[in-house]
């Protein structure tokens, strides 16, 4: 049986002072009155049952979501009691899933993406799961194709067709599906030289952190490269109905290594795929990025406001989830967002450093606008 996992637990600092700790940008509604967890589950239709779809996130967020997501049962919403990374978030829904169906398929998305046309991103996505149940032992990564040389993107290079030829899996894979590739190596952050060697080679794709695999798969390279993080989810998820929401569950969960499911799991596993997505992939992880999804004016201004007014300027971003109206006059290159009790003004080039303000914010008002 298949089923979906979305992760989303990130508490988005980058998109302050709308993002906060108690209302994380996953669950702010400014894409046509819809959050990006709402989103991220939509394309999930017609791909799995509503009942084979899970959430983990923060358990401070569960009746956040819970509303926003009302088709998804009570029972598939995983509360983390920390954030640990995300090989231990996928260890745990792996797990409490595997628990529930050993024989699961298992896809794993985050919250945080705009994805677009639907149905390419389907035919991707039904791919994978099609090469995770063909080869029941490898992990199986989607790869954007890039559209240009982008230094923000970790990146995965694909094996060529000589390389495929070297390994009896890569020989099966050209036989059965030519989407699907042997994955070489994963490439950290590139420079701007690096990426467009990258992009002429044709051999890289986008990192996009969405996966698919047997359930039993990612338990056996969990259990082969993090072997005490793999105990201790396992005995996490076999006590979970009495420890969820407690302070056992956080004293375990706070002692596994914090770790990333690429650098933990991804990059040491013996038999990983790619797949292809050849789609429109946006990771909001900054206001920039949010403003992009929408169409700028003739002036390069970008609104993300019921009201807003810009007068004689240019390439700005407003931003305000309420009617409060926005005005803008004689000013360029700025990102100014709107809350109830805080506002932001930055020029746009500075956008990378609203997450260093969390310490001075802290430092001046304690916990007040976090």
């Amino acid at each position: 049986m298949r089923h979906a996992v979305i992760m989303a637990g990130g508490a988005g600092t980058r998109l302050w002072p709308l993002s906060r700790r108690m209302r994380p940008k996953q669950l702010l509604r400014l894409f046509d009155g819809k959050s990006l967890l709402q989103l991220a589950c939509e394309r999930l239709r017609g791909l799995f049952e509503p009942a084979n779809i899970w959430v983990i996130t923060s358990q401070h967020y569960l009746d956040q979501v819970a509303a926003a997501l009302p088709d998804i049962p009570r029972a598939n919403l995983i509360g983390e009691p920390m954030g640990r990374d995300t090989a231990n978030a996928i260890g745990l829904a792996a797990n409490l899933l595997a628990r529930r169906n050993p024989d699961a398929t298992m896809a794993v998305f985050t919250a945080d993406h705009i994805i677009t046309p639907q149905d390419r991103f389907a035919e991707a996505i039904r791919a994978g799961l099609e090469a995770a149940e063909h080869f029941p032992d490898a992990l199986v990564t989607f790869g954007i194709k890039p559209t240009g040389p982008h230094t923000g993107y970790g990146y995965v290079r694909r094996s060529t067709a000589q390389e495929q030829r070297h390994t009896a899996t890569g020989t099966a894979q050209e036989q059965w599906h030519a989407g699907v590739f042997r994955v070489a190596e994963f490439k950290e952050k590139p420079t701007r030289e690096v990426a467009e060697g990258y992009l002429r080679s044709g051999e890289y794709y986008w990192n996009s952190g969405m996966f698919a695999w047997r359930a039993t798969a990612i338990l056996a390279e969990l259990e082969r490269c993090l072997p005490e993080n793999a105990r201790g989810l396992a005995e996490l998820a076999a006590n979970w109905d009495r420890w969820a929401g407690t302070a056992e569950a956080a004293a375990r969960f706070g002692a596994l290594q914090k770790i990333s499911i690429d650098y933990g799991v991804m990059e040491k596993a013996r038999q990983v795929l790619l797949v292809e997505m050849d789609c429109d992939w946006r990771d909001l992880g900054s206001w920039l990025a949010v403003a992009e999804t929408r169409r700028a004016d003739e002036h390069g201004n970008v609104a993300l406001a019921e009201r807003s007014l810009i007068v004689d300027g240019q390439n700005n971003v407003l931003v305000t989830e309420s009617g409060h109206l926005i005005v803008a006059l004689g000013v360029s290159d700025l990102v100014i967002v709107h809350s109830a009790d805080a506002t932001l003004v930055c020029r746009r080039e500075q956008v990378e450093r609203i997450k260093d303000l969390a310490k001075l914010r802290a430092a001046a008002f304690g916990e007040r606008y976090e």
